[in-house]
């Protein structure tokens, strides 16, 4: 069977920073494709078509995403591609914008079939992460059996997808438990197909759709069925739901908006936006008055200097978990990064919406405006001997229940934003995480709210080292 693959082309589109994978799957006879979950900057994908010599034909996605803005309808648009959109939700989690949409859409369901060239894909329902998610069995021509699972975030190599991001991130009460209910039922319908047939997920290690992704690309069924954590539960459903509630991280606090643009509209991108260089520091400094720095920086450069109310959110894995969690939508944004790194800065705003963009500035030209200020840390020795501190531990709850420095309270720093009304404006506060880095972000977020912030250097990993050396020593 699988020598009939040379006539498919299957290619992993990954993006680093959001661990997310779009598939393009193409016809050798046709020249015909289609992509599968791809995000906002849509140039990426019509690219890896054009270098494959394949048009693409039709476009679609899984289910309505939380971590990242659908490019969708915009790769429709531009390629004049069908849109093929999920038709299983209920009435809440419908796609509204289709009947205003420019696109071709089409809506589909359980049991659906359609053909790109001589692949055939058909849908399959898996609820359980979100009501409307489907997952795409692909034939090659011929054949019988799938070759091939496209997953989604339903099945993950190592997890399956989480099913509290109704309840955790999307607000609606009393969710969780029956989406992993229903994540059960569809992992049972999982489990009867094939061990040959292969997994192709949509995201990977980093990715905040799980608990446990691994960091292999893609998978089989029959690997899953055999080392997939929850997989191992399906003779006990209460045990399964346990499984899939405990332990997951709290959302990014931009994902409520994500579902919300998702599932009614995302303004069309059909290009990435040019950004305006500032080039002086006179201008960058008149342009911040009325607008959020978003410093991509390393750490160390940005707490020996940066303008006053900036956001730190490194060009990385980082960026959408501190820009989104600390960064409203509809803020004008100017991004301080070299020449080599705006793209990447680009790329990861406009993935989240993050559209406001008044243009960028190099640290050449930060590094000339007169009076940048600082951020103070403390290290273990320091936090140990004040009398009484107010610390706040921005780790994840887990890690918090895990052990933390004495008398911290707990607010995941991708959350902290949405409970300022509990944390006081006129005391000191000593900001952790594990090692520095979320509790670091965290701080530049306080302190352009107006907060008195320190970061503790090393984190709560440098803390427990330093006293348990000294407890040995007494």
């Amino acid at each position: 069977m699988f020598g009939t693959l040379l006539a498919m082309i299957i290619e992993r589109l990954f993006d680093p920073d959001l661990a997310h994978a779009a598939w393009l799957i193409g016809c050798q006879k046709t020249k015909q494709a289609i992509v599968i979950d791809p995000a906002r900057d849509i140039d990426r994908y019509i690219a890896a078509a054009s270098l494959r010599k394949l048009k693409i034909v039709a476009v679609t996605e899984t289910h309505i995403h939380a971590d990242f803005l659908s490019g969708s309808e915009s790769l429709a648009c531009v390629t004049d591609a069908t849109c093929y959109l999920s038709n299983e939700g209920d009435a809440d989690w419908q796609y509204n914008w289709v009947t205003e949409s420019a696109a071709n859409c089409k809506l589909i369901g359980d049991g659906d079939e359609f053909w790109i060239g001589d692949i055939k894909l058909q849908v399959i329902h898996t609820p359980g992460h979100t009501p409307e998610h489907i997952c795409f069995l692909v034939f090659d021509v011929g054949e019988e059996d799938p070759i091939g699972i496209i997953s989604g975030d339903f099945v993950f190599v190592g997890d399956l997808g989480r099913p509290d991001l109704l309840e955790t991130a999307a607000g609606i009460e009393g969710s969780m438990e029956a989406s992993a209910k229903r994540l059960y039922e569809s992992s049972l319908a999982f489990n009867s197909l094939d061990d040959f047939v292969q997994v192709w997920p949509a995201h990977g290690a980093g990715s905040a759709c799980g608990k446990a992704l691994g960091a292999v690309p893609q998978s089989t069924v029959g690997y899953e069925k055999r080392t997939n954590p929850p997989l191992q539960l399906l003779n006990d459903m209460q045990a399964f739901v346990s499984y899939m509630l405990s332990e997951q991280p709290e959302p990014p606090r931009y994902f409520a908006k994500m579902k919300q643009m998702n599932r009614d509209g995302v303004p069309r991108m059909d290009v990435l936006p040019s950004l305006n260089e500032i080039k002086s520091p006179e201008e960058l400094v008149q342009a911040a008055e009325s607008a959020t720095v978003i410093d991509t920086r390393p750490w160390n450069e940005v707490r020996e200097g940066h303008i006053r109310g900036t956001i730190w959110s490194q060009a990385n894995g980082d960026f959408h978990r501190f820009a989104g969690s600390f960064v409203e939508l509809d803020e004008p944004i100017i991004l301080i990064a070299t020449h080599d790194t705006i793209d990447r800065a680009l790329r990861n705003a406009v993935r989240i919406g993050l559209d406001n963009l008044i243009g960028f500035a190099t640290p050449e030209i930060l590094n000339q405006v007169n009076g940048l200020e600082t951020m103070d840390e403390v290290d273990a020795q320091t936090l140990t001997a004040m009398k009484e501190p107010n610390v706040i531990d921005a780790r994840k709850r887990d890690e918090h229940d895990g052990g933390c420095v004495d008398g911290a309270v707990h607010f995941a720093h991708t959350q902290i934003m949405g409970h300022l009304n509990h944390i006081e404006k006129d005391v000191p506060w000593v900001i952790h995480c594990q090692g520095g880095t979320r509790s670091a972000a965290t701080c530049m977020a306080l302190k352009k709210k107006g907060y008195q912030v320190v970061n503790l250097a090393g984190g709560y990993r440098g803390w427990k080292a330093y006293t348990d050396s000294h407890a040995l020593n007494s």
